[in-house]
């Protein structure tokens, strides 16, 4: 199972929320270059980073920094937030991600991973499903969007994605635990490899989701709270691919 530690930015600083309410917005680093190049040296060779203004608001005034860390050093960049349209795809897609995540956009224009999967391939493209209490949310997980997570995943895997990040809301941010159940319903529905996101607090998470067969598991706040040490995860997990 890989490892993702994350690096969440809004307003070109590093921040965390709690359960995805932007008015629990805390700083958590000094910088998001310095702090990719502390999740190499803990061994990671994915990092995971979200654009925060580009979810909410559609604009990609962090880019400088994403392509800091892009062009900084050996780790694989995956980028969600703010990916809308096929300009997005192709722009995010250039910068050099190893991988893209789709979001918001795979409910409201399903046509923009269609063309990110014919244009870039399966193994660059990720959907993420964000959910509060099993419905997916949208624009920064302020909307409901009328759909089951469930619903979603079987939509995109007859797309063809190959990758899922599954985020629990309710658990982000809140040093609780994953939602193993959940994930667990979501292996059974679909085939495609999937990401753990959200609430991944112990090394015990890590050694439960790895047991479980989960593709890859995102660490935030548990790194930046302490409660998990990201070496010992990352030994925890397996090789890195």
């Amino acid at each position: 199972m890989i490892i993702l530690p994350a690096i969440d930015m809004k307003d070109g600083c590093c921040v965390r929320l709690q359960k995805g309410e932007f008015s629990t917005v805390s700083q958590v680093a000094d910088g998001a270059l310095e702090t990719a190049r502390d999740f190499e040296a803990a061994g990671a060779k994915w990092i995971h980073m979200v654009d925060l203004d580009g979810a909410r608001a559609g604009v990609r005034t962090n880019f400088p920094h994403f392509s800091e860390v892009i062009g900084g050093g050996g780790l694989l960049v995956e980028l969600g937030g703010g990916i809308k349209t096929r300009d997005d795809v192709d722009a995010v897609a250039g910068s050099g991600v190893a991988r893209l995540v789709i979001g918001s956009a795979a409910v409201s224009h399903p046509e923009v991973v269609d063309y990110a999967l014919e244009r870039y391939g399966a193994g660059r493209v990720a959907v993420g499903i964000d959910c509060l209490d099993g419905r997916v949310r949208t624009a920064g997980w302020e909307r409901d969007s009328g759909l089951s997570g469930l619903e979603l995943a079987r939509q995109m895997e007859e797309k063809g994605v190959k990758i899922l990040v599954f985020t629990d809301i309710a658990t982000d941010g809140m040093l609780s635990g994953p939602s193993f159940d959940q994930l667990a319903v979501l292996q059974k529905a679909v085939k495609c490899d999937i990401v753990a996101s959200g609430g991944v607090t112990t090394l015990d998470d890590v050694k439960r989701l790895r047991d479980m067969g989960l593709y890859g598991a995102i660490i935030g706040k548990a790194y930046y709270a302490g409660t998990i040490d990201l070496a010992e995860a990352i030994r925890e997990a397996g090789p890195q691919q």
